[in-house]
């Protein structure tokens, strides 16, 4: 799939169809991907080059927002088909691009070692001198097309998004939250925010979004999925879900089934609000499709309630 201004959305194919987005940005006969998803997802990021016309050569830049793998585990992969292309990566990330073991390691304890064989394979490393790490304000050239690097945290702090004045659009990882396509209406786009299950701060991420409606944006370009217009609106409805989903983890925190009952209760809020927003999908269809988010979400703030427990 194409947008305007040189943008191509891919479907890197992880997990299920239109779940999860890299980007290949061409300015001027160069281009420059934005996320790579997994391994399995590097041949659909070199195809989408053959359709925009390039050759693995013209690439110059693999730009980050994150390092969770399906972002960036498919990096290593990647840069090794790409002669000329550089990885750009938040300074918190570098590290495990490079030397990928502790990431692996707290991948696996999220997902265990079933999963992490079956979805993402062997993780390459990232030769540290194509690594360039991008603090806050770094700007990626593009064949003089200014991709901005902005530092993002609360999903996770090494988290940046990517600022395209000439789209006046955001590339946002996850810290503009999840938007599937499924949950579409005649209203617009449903969004939900993402917590991580290492990392979550919510005053941190309020922050990151107000920091990106600063640069009054068009569009944003989502991971998980592809493009969402109706800015304002959709940060309006994730900032009263960060509050929401703090009240129901503060509500179970001493509970001996605290995950569980935190899960149950994502569900319901979810679920209300779609409806709300006019989605006519059954209950069982909506935890299919968001089943696995509902949990990562929970796990993200059973891990902030113990962290502040700790404080």
């Amino acid at each position: 799939m194409t947008a305007a201004h040189g943008i191509h959305v891919i479907d890197t194919g992880f997990q299920r169809p239109s779940f999860d987005a890299a980007y290949l940005v061409v300015e001027s006969g160069r281009g420059a991907f934005v996320d790579c998803g997994t391994n399995p997802s590097v041949p659909r990021l070199l195809g989408a080059l053959d359709v925009a016309g390039l050759a693995p050569a013209a690439v110059d830049w693999l730009v980050l927002t994150h390092v969770h793998l399906d972002h960036a585990g498919g990096a290593g992969e990647l840069i090794a088909a790409l002669p000329n292309a550089r990885l750009v990566v938040h300074p918190r990330g570098a590290p495990h691009m490079i030397d990928p073991s502790r990431l692996l390691a707290g991948a696996t304890a999220v997902y265990g070692e079933d999963e992490m064989r079956r979805s993402y394979g062997d993780i390459r490393a990232v030769p540290a001198a194509r690594v360039v790490e991008a603090p806050d304000g770094f700007v990626v050239d593009l064949a003089g097309r200014a991709l901005v690097c902005v530092d993002t945290p609360g999903h996770a702090r090494h988290h940046n998004a990517i600022w395209d004045e000439r789209s006046r659009a955001f590339f946002t990882g996850d810290t503009f939250g999840l938007s599937y396509r499924e949950f579409d209406t005649t209203a617009g786009a449903f969004i939900i925010p993402t917590t991580s299950p290492v990392q979550f701060e919510p005053d941190a991420l309020h922050a990151s979004i107000e920091r990106l409606l600063d640069h009054a944006p068009q569009a944003m370009y989502l991971t998980h999925y592809a493009r969402v217009d109706d800015v304002p609106r959709l940060a309006s409805d994730l900032h009263e879900q960060i509050e929401a989903m703090v009240a129901i983890a503060r509500a179970h925190a001493g509970r001996p089934d605290r995950h569980e009952a935190i899960k149950a209760d994502l569900d319901g809020l979810y679920f209300e609000r779609a409806q709300r927003h006019g989605c006519r999908i059954d209950r069982a269809r909506f935890r299919n499709i968001l089943g696995v988010d509902i949990e990562l979400n929970a796990q993200g703030l059973g891990v902030w309630l113990d962290r502040a427990a700790r404080a």
